[in-house]
Formats: C-alpha cells, structure tokens, sequence
C-alpha cells in the first residue's frame, strides 16, 4: 500500500514538473528540495581503471608469470564455440533423465504410482528408492545422512523422489509430471533458524565453542557493554549453466560420465558407491563449467549419481541438464546465519571482549553446513583484534533443500557480523566509524581467537590506499550537500575490509596433483586436479608450466579435468586451486628439467623440439606426476596446537557510494573502489577479472 502511494506521490512530482518546465504551473509549485522524487534511475555510462603491479618484459624471456594474459578459452567462449557438458552431441540411443520433485516441506511418502507415466510410449523406466539397497541409496560429501531417492520420506520441497528415463527431455517431463505420489503430512516444518532455536533442532554435537582469554573478566572492566544481533539470509548461486551430467556406458562393467562439477573424484565415488563398482570402473570428466561458486563443489551429485544410474541399469547413454527453475529449486543456497553477540569496549572504542553466537541453517542434511559454520566463526572478528573471545556455534536443522558452499564459505557472514560490531561500538562510543576501525584493526605479530599468529598483515595499508583512491573524505562531504538538497533521494557510503584465510578447513584436502605428457612435436599436454569454472584457473597452469619449462604458453594445452588422468583431487573451492595445483605442476615439471639437464648440457644452443627429440630418440621419458601437500597446517586446540589454520590471508578494502529512492526503495550503486592485497599476482587480468566477478 505504501509503495502504491509512493508511485502515485512520483507521477504527481512528475506532472507538476512537466508542467512547471511548461509554464503552467509557476515555478515553486513542486519546492526544489522535492523536484528529483520525480526522477528514476538509469544506467550510468561505465566507467572503470584497472591498476597493478607491472613486471618487467625481457624479450627473449617466454616468463609469462605476472603479465595480463589471456584467459585461454576467453575467445571460444565468447563466440560460443566453447564446449560445455550439454553441448556434447547426441549419441546413438541416448535417453533423458527428468526428476519426480516432493511438493512437501516434511511428509510420508503413502502411495508412489509410475504406471500412467510408465504406459507412455518412449518413456523407457523410472527410478526410485526400491532399486536401490538402504546402502547404496544412503549419499553425502562427508555424512552419508541424504539420499539419492526420497527414502519414504521427504525432508523438503523439491527434493528427489524419482526420475524418469526417456527418450527426450520434452517426454521426460512430461511423464514426471504423471507420478503419483501421495502424502502423509508431518509436524513441525521447520524453515527459519527461529523456529530451529525454538524446537532445538540442530545437528549433533553442537553447540561448539572457541574460547580466548577471560570473556566475563574483560566485561566487569569494561567501560561500555552493549549487546546486539544482525542476520543474514540466503543467496542463490545462479551459475549460467545449471547443473548437468551426460553418462555412457562403456563395456558391461565402466561407466564414464561428464558432469559439471567442482568436484569430480567425489562424483566418481559416489556414483561408484551407487552402482556397486570399483572406482578404477568409473571416469568422471569436467571439460569446463559454466559457473559453480561453490554450488558445485557438492551438490553436482543429486544430478550425477539418478543420471549414472540409469546408465547402468539401462545400458544406454543418459542425459540430464536441469531447467533454471528445478535447479533453483533443489540445489541449496548460500547458509542464512543468524549473531547474538555481547560486547566490551572502553570509552575510546577499542574492543576489549566479545561473547558471540553463530547459528546457520544447514537445510535438511549436513553437506558441508559443519565446516561453513567453521569457517564463520573463524571469520567473524574480520580484521579487528579482540583479546577475550568466546564463539559459540550451532549448525541448524530445517526443512529447505540442503545449504551447501558459497562463494567464501562462512566467511563472509562471519564477517558481516564484525561490520556490524565495529559500526555498534562507533555509534555508541560517538565516533567516526574509521577511527573506531583503525583503532581495533589487528598488527603484524598480534594472534588471533584461533591462535594463528599474523605475518606481515597488510590491512593498514590497504585501508589508507582505498580511502586515497576513492576520495573518500571529498565524497562523503558531496554526499552530505547532496543529501541536504534532495529530500526523496538520499546517498551514503560505506567502506568495508577483509581478511580471508587460505586453505581448506579440511586438512587431508589441501593436496593436488598433476600429470605432464610431452609428445615428439614438443608439444605438451597438462592436467591437474582442478577445474576450470571459468575463473581462469588453467591459463594459470599454463602459465607456471611454461615459466617451469621454459617455453611459451602456445606450446602447452589443457584439455579437461579427468579423474583417469589425475586421481583423488580436492574440489576447486576455498580460493586455494591456483596454489596447490600450481605447485604440483611445477614438481612434474621439475622432474622432467632434471632429465632433459644433460641433453641441455650436450646441445646448450638447441631449441626446446630438438631437446625433446633428442630425449625420445635416446629413451628418456617425457612424462612425469607431479604432487603437492600444503605444509604446516591442520591446527588443533589439543592435538596439534603448533600447526596453522590458514596457510596465509587475502586482504582487501572496498568503498562504495549508493543512492537510493526513498520512495520506492530503489537502489544505485555510484561508485565503487576496491583495494585487493593477493600477493604477487600470476596473472593481473584474471585476478581482477575475479575480484571484479566477485563484486
């Protein structure tokens, strides 16, 4: 009702000005301070600059390390020649696979009937929980607590029940549509982590806890104690390309299956756990995706493993690639998080304690809920040093589709919460909130709540570069002008750091590997473990074989992510896939250094095709795995107390200026500045192209 009023209020201030501008009206009819309600937004003309640190260009060198290059498919996939999982060809007697969805938060299943859709002609079979063992049907990243098929049960709204195989997808749909499934409410449907609180329907073994210092001593000699909350809803990854999978037969006993996922190996023992093979029987195969932000690390599975499947059963090529709305529907989103937070500070506002509770809610299973939540609270202090802590975690259990990784896992929630401490401590303390943030803002030396001890910690210098180049001071005066003249457009800035730890918070994940494959040409064929999401990910590889080696970028290809060619690798996810497979990368590459020294020795004016064909002819082998584990870390309160969390931190600081229309509500972002601290970049356009993305 207020909005209708709103846009009522608008045409009036419209007509009137027209009319004004006419001569119709006099002039202060509409008073200047009203006149921009009239106004809607546009979009600005882009404007933008890019700045980073120059390395120097030899010409002889083939160095690409640190040079704006290319992203390698960036041409394909601008043309749309590049080739993702969907747009493989249709083969000889391929079926598609489509997904009988719950229409229940929480409910028994009473009656399930496929027979209409089974009587369909071209409709080819149709899966649920009865073709499978309890076993084989009991699925999960790390808890095996979900399902392939509804087990009975539903736990939420679009979750798998069945699938249909047939001929195409347009009769796939239509014959899911034909099931029959009758239900059996249940209560309580649990939604919000409210109603979770409420019911106490969390995981086990929560809550838990990270305790630094005295919390209650530190708030008897507190100045101020003030206690707050702040929320965070959830966030849907919308990737271009949905989720996917394409699998074949092959033989009576492999399967091989293309999937879009961050996560391939997972893909290959679950689908083997599923179809009752060995894991040498099944390849899974990831070319490219188009998006994934961590909704792929895992949840790629709910297609994959109905998909490989029917595969089997049917020997017969399957495919699935799910509308936006089914994909919406049953992957999960970012984790909404709620803060209940106490805090101590002196008059000054330095922080002195803060006693903080996290809640997220996990969806109906576990995924990987434990570790976001993990990360969240590792996080939530962001860049401000609190000497008592006390965080207290609770992993929720509701009736959404599962929530699963996102773009930062945790942290940035966690962080969103620190914000929201520091500007409550500025407010109260009565100063301005970026004297209150360098106040508090950690030093080289200081340890955090974790205890990891910061090394060179580049946040002050980030902070000062980030209000120089944004003009900060300047622009919050215009602001202030602006905001005086307009009454029903209001503008504000906001200027926000961060501190994001690099590793997976799962020690026995943070390990790659790679393969190097060097053919009489000279040419040389790459993998690693990771995938390219389109994050650049292998012009990076590239890049740091060709640096290894020697030679230029042109003479290396990637072709995919294959388990056949690198077995048991990490998902491509916590930021950490350039730096584990760069490395492993670099050892293939060193191994085959060391066998090409001496024919380098014997022809030190040779070009790199002679070496390598001197190398085959004399029978030194050109193809070498590579392996690396990140050194150092796995921290643990009791058993391992000397070992890191992180193996380092990104840093960065953003300022934005944002308008909004205080009678609709609408919203314009102006201007935005970004300061990144990455360490020496490999390649400055697709770091950029990252941070950019990510804003």
């Amino acid at each position: 009702r207020a909005l209708v009023v709103s846009l009522f209020f608008k045409s009036y201030l419209a007509i009137s000005r027209k009319l004004c501008d006419a001569g119709i009206m006099p002039l202060d009819a509409v008073p200047a301070l009203e006149r921009s309600g009239a106004d809607s937004f546009h979009t600005p003309i882009l404007r933008s600059a890019q700045l980073f640190e120059r390395v120097s260009t030899d010409q002889a060198s083939h160095d690409p390390i640190g040079k704006p290059k290319l992203h390698v498919a960036a041409l394909k996939q601008t043309t749309g020649e590049a080739i993702y999982t969907d747009d493989i060809p249709r083969m000889d007697g391929e079926l598609y696979l489509d997904f009988v969805l719950s229409t229940k938060a929480r409910a028994k299943i009473t009656k399930l009937d496929a027979s209409e859709a089974l009587a369909v002609d071209g409709v080819h079979a149709f899966f649920s929980a009865k073709d499978l063992t309890e076993h084989e049907n009991e699925v999960g990243p790390v808890f095996h607590d979900e399902y392939v098929f509804a087990n009975g049960e539903v736990h939420c709204y679009g979750q798998v029940i069945g699938a249909i195989a047939a001929d195409n997808q347009t009769l796939a749909q239509r014959a899911a549509r034909m099931v029959r499934v009758e239900y059996e409410e249940l209560q309580p449907v649990i939604v919000t982590i409210e109603q979770a609180i409420e019911h106490k329907s969390y995981f086990p073994n929560y809550p838990c806890h990270v305790i630094k210092g005295d919390v209650e001593q530190a708030f008897v000699e507190a100045d101020h104690i003030h206690e707050g909350s702040c929320r965070m809803g959830g966030q849907e990854h919308f990737y271009l390309e949905t989720n996917a999978a394409v699998c074949v037969p092959r033989d009576s006993d492999e399967l091989e299956m293309f999937c879009s996922t961050q996560h391939p190996s997972e893909v290959q023992k679950l689908i083997s756990h599923v179809v009752n093979l060995p894991a040498n029987r099944v390849v899974c195969r990831a070319k490219r995706l188009g998006g994934g932000f961590g909704g792929k690390e895992s949840r790629s599975i709910m297609v994959a493993l109905p998909v490989a499947l029917a595969a089997s059963r049917l020997r017969r090529p399957v495919r699935c690639m799910l509308d936006r709305d089914e994909d919406m529907l049953t992957s999960g989103t970012r984790h909404p998080f709620l803060f209940n937070y106490k805090l101590g500070f002196t008059k000054e506002g330095l922080i002195t304690a803060c006693d903080i509770e996290c809640y997220n809610n996990a969806g109906w299973s576990m995924d990987l809920s434990f570790s976001v939540l993990d990360r969240a609270m590792y996080h939530f202090e962001n860049c401000y040093r609190i000497p008592n802590v006390r965080v207290s975690g609770w992993v929720c259990k509701t009736n959404l589709a599962s929530n699963t990784a996102f773009r930062g896992f945790g942290a940035p929630q966690g962080m969103f919460a620190g914000e929201h401490i520091i500007r409550d401590v500025a407010r109260i303390v009565g100063r301005d909130v970026l004297d209150v943030m360098k106040l508090n803002f950690y030093k080289n030396g200081d340890f955090t709540h974790y205890n990891q001890q910061l090394e060179r910690f580049p946040i002050e210098r980030c902070f000062a570069d980030c209000l120089k180049q944004s003009r900060y001071h300047e622009k919050r005066a215009e602001i202030a002008r602006f905001n005086r003249e307009h009454r029903w457009r209001k503008r504000g800035i906001a200027l926000v750091p961060t501190k994001f730890g690099i590793a997976f918070g799962v020690l026995h994940l943070n390990q790659a590997g790679a393969l190097i494959n060097i053919y009489g040409d000279g040419s040389v064929l790459l993998s690693h473990g990771g995938v390219e999401i389109g994050q650049g990910l292998n012009t990076k590889m590239i890049q740091c074989a060709a640096r290894a080696l020697g030679i230029p970028i042109e003479l290396i290809h990637i072709s995919e992510t294959s388990t056949d060619k690198v077995p048991n690798t990490s998902p491509t996810a916590a930021s950490a896939s350039s730096d584990l497979n760069g490395m492993a990368v670099l050892d293939a590459c060193e191994k085959i250094n060391k066998r090409l020294a001496h024919i380098k020795a014997e022809l030190p004016e040779g070009t790199w095709q002679e070496w390598i064909s001197k190398a085959y002819f004399t029978r030194v082998s050109l193809s070498a795995t590579g392996f690396y584990a990140l050194p150092n870390i796995g921290y643990h309160p009791e058993t391992n107390p000397n070992a890191l969390t992180y193996s380092y931190y990104t840093n960065g600081v953003g300022a934005s200026v944002v308008e909004i229309d205080c009678l609709t509500g609408d919203h314009q972002v102006l201007s935005t500045d970004i300061v990144m601290d990455v360490g020496s970049s490999i390649n400055p356009a697709i770091d950029i192209g990252q941070i950019e993305g990510a804003f």
